[in-house]
């Protein structure tokens, strides 16, 4: 515990500048994982997470932490919460008016996801995790046991 928190306080009494080339598990320290143990998914993320780019398609696989209630304001949501093998954690938002629901994530389940990325300071949320119904961008997806939902 000492330590994680010594780590803590040493991530936050670093310039920005060092944080952006930390590696994941010093903007993660509880969760570290030898970098060359990362897929190239948790690697492209903790890299937008640090510098905050946004808006990009990225295919990731993650462990479901938890389920959130749909989010039914306009278009309808399911949404749960994912953690990279870095640690880090994602707000899934997959849009149940244009993909079918994911059946019963739970939490300690393996995901694999392609969709669109986009930053925020607790991790990053992926979306557009169906079909792209113009034809414009490429589709995303989930695949949950076997099955793959776009």
């Amino acid at each position: 515990m000492l330590t994680r928190t010594l780590l803590s306080l040493l991530v936050l009494a670093l310039p920005v500048s060092s944080i952006d080339a930390a590696p994941v598990s010093a903007v993660f320290p509880s969760f570290a994982v030898p970098s060359n143990k990362l897929s190239e998914g948790d690697r492209i993320l903790g890299n937008a997470f640090r510098k905050k780019k946004t808006a990009f398609m990225v295919k990731l696989q993650a462990t479901v932490v938890s389920n959130l209630p749909d989010d039914t304001e306009g278009s309808r949501h399911q949404r749960f919460i994912v953690k990279l093998a870095s640690g880090q954690t994602l707000l899934i938002v997959h849009n149940i008016d244009l993909a079918p629901r994911v059946l019963k994530p739970k939490a300690g389940q393996r995901v694999i996801i392609h969709g669109e990325y986009i930053w925020n300071n607790k991790g990053g949320l992926i979306h557009k995790t169906h079909r792209d119904p113009q034809g414009d961008d490429p589709d995303g997806w989930i695949l949950h046991k076997g099955r793959k939902y776009l």
